[in-house]
């Protein structure tokens, strides 16, 4: 049967609240999940929750973002803090729960283009640096999942890897630090070779990688072992259609970005039907729709925690929906 997700950020700075809502709407039949919660400052977001993560690397915050610096300071401690603080609630809102629980982590390449070094231009222009990023998220990512099974031990965790400024990596358009030039694209394979070693630090688990921006380079996605794709579906043409369908024809599951995250909530029905269109558009089988995860077209921390609610509801209803018509 098709399931209902959300892909991370939720509105508000209590994260016992969040907790309680992403699991009484999902915990059932769905794919509940750790919050995050950016409103409650630097080191809540994801950049510098995934910069927390990191080993034998050290960031600190300054004016213009997130910095690689020598040793670890005050922005890190608070990093650490809201982190503890976020897996102990964790641990007791699904305590005795079996199941699978899904965490997120910013991607290599997005990290890459939104920490600096310490002489200031973004990390993703030295290529030393990407290899220092990619191993040690890599080694992170592989200590926060144990850390997480330790505290959640019936659970059977879902890693979601957030790469929404891989786009600009690939396509040369990012800003140098000046604003009068570009910094150069990231070679395909050396993106697609980042990605893969840190989806292997979660070795047997589940993973998905997401991104909500245009022009997702699906065939890369695919070569690096992502188990799915996560992306907002409005913004795919019939072009990347023909790619989706490519990628669920790979053995490539989609988590599809339906319930918009504005004010404008169209019915599920309605929602569900558009999904329905494009799949049998390129020859897709209805029956295939079973195996689709529903999430909202990207975070919902710029919503109130009522908005947000509605948005996770009407997941879990076009996921009923889209059994019912793929005949499950």
């Amino acid at each position: 049967m098709s399931r209902a997700s959300g892909i991370g950020s939720w509105p508000g700075t209590s994260i016992r609240e969040a907790l309680a809502v992403v699991r009484d709407l999902l915990a059932d039949a769905h794919l509940p999940y750790l919050p995050e919660l950016p409103a409650r400052g630097p080191g809540a977001d994801m950049v510098g929750r995934a910069a927390g993560l990191l080993v034998d690397l050290h960031v600190d915050l300054q004016p213009a973002g997130w910095r690689l610096v020598d040793r670890p300071g005050r922005d890190a401690s608070r990093t650490s803090a809201l982190l503890r603080e976020d897996l102990d609630e964790l641990a007791e809102a699904f305590d005795g729960y079996t199941g699978e629980l899904k965490v997120q982590v910013c991607g290599p390449w997005t990290l890459a283009s939104s920490v600096a070094l310490t002489r200031g231009e973004r990390a993703v222009a030295d290529e030393g640096a990407c290899r220092d990023l990619v191993a040690s998220l890599a080694e992170g990512l592989r200590q926060h999942l144990v850390t997480l099974e330790r505290l959640v031990p019936g659970a059977s965790f879902v890693v979601q890897v957030d790469e929404p400024g891989l786009p600009a990596v690939l396509a040369g358009s990012l800003p140098t630090t000046s604003g009068f030039g570009r910094i150069r694209a990231v070679d395909p394979q050396v993106a697609a070779a980042g990605l893969r070693d840190v989806l292997a630090a979660a070795g047997e688990r589940p993973t998905v990688v997401h991104c909500c921006a245009p022009a997702v380079p699906l065939p890369l996605l695919r070569s690096t072992g992502a188990r799915a794709v996560s992306l907002d579906t409005s913004l795919v043409r019939s072009a990347g259609w023909e790619s989706i369908a490519a990628t669920v024809e790979d053995g490539v599951g989609l988590w599809a970005g339906l319930v918009p995250t504005d004010d404008e909530q169209p019915r599920a029905t309605e929602l569900a039907g558009r999904l329905v269109s494009a799949w049998r558009g390129v020859g897709l089988p209805l029956s295939g729709l079973a195996e689709v995860t529903v999430t909202p077209a990207c975070g919902l921390a710029g919503l109130t925690p009522q908005g947000a609610r509605d948005v996770q509801r009407a997941t879990v209803h076009i996921a009923q929906e889209l059994t019912e018509r793929s005949g499950g």
